[in-house]
């Protein structure tokens, strides 16, 4: 199992950025899949799963109404476009692949990418 995150970058408040995971080496559409974060000094913090089918998606507290989660089945990715980006999402952000929904279990994780939201 592998998992490559990228798209992560420098960007203004107030901007966008989409991130990437790319999955291989497992049958993809059969996991959900999840992005967290962890900011200098934090704890994890999740911020968006969503279903192997696609079809439930989740979000955390903090991002809901500016994140969106999907995932393409066909190229094996799942994506998260991030908008109105706030210092506060600062963070190095992973993908993981869920084994258990109800309490977001992972096994795998993706190396993070860093996002830093900065003017």
């Amino acid at each position: 199992v592998q998992l490559q995150a990228s798209g992560g970058g420098l960007v203004q408040p107030g901007g966008s950025l989409r991130l990437s995971c790319a999955a291989s080496g497992f049958t993809f559409n059969w996991y959900a899949m999840a992005w967290f974060r962890q900011a200098p000094g934090k704890e994890r913090e999740f911020v968006a799963s969503i279903a192997g089918t696609g079809g439930t998606k989740n979000y955390g507290d903090s991002v809901k109404g500016r994140f969106t989660i999907s995932r393409d089945n066909a190229k094996n990715t799942v994506n998260l476009q991030m908008n109105s980006l706030k210092p506060e999402d600062t963070a190095v952000y992973y993908c993981a692949r869920i084994t258990y929904a109800l309490t977001r279990e992972t096994d795998y994780w993706g190396q993070g990418t860093l996002v830093t939201v900065s003017s």
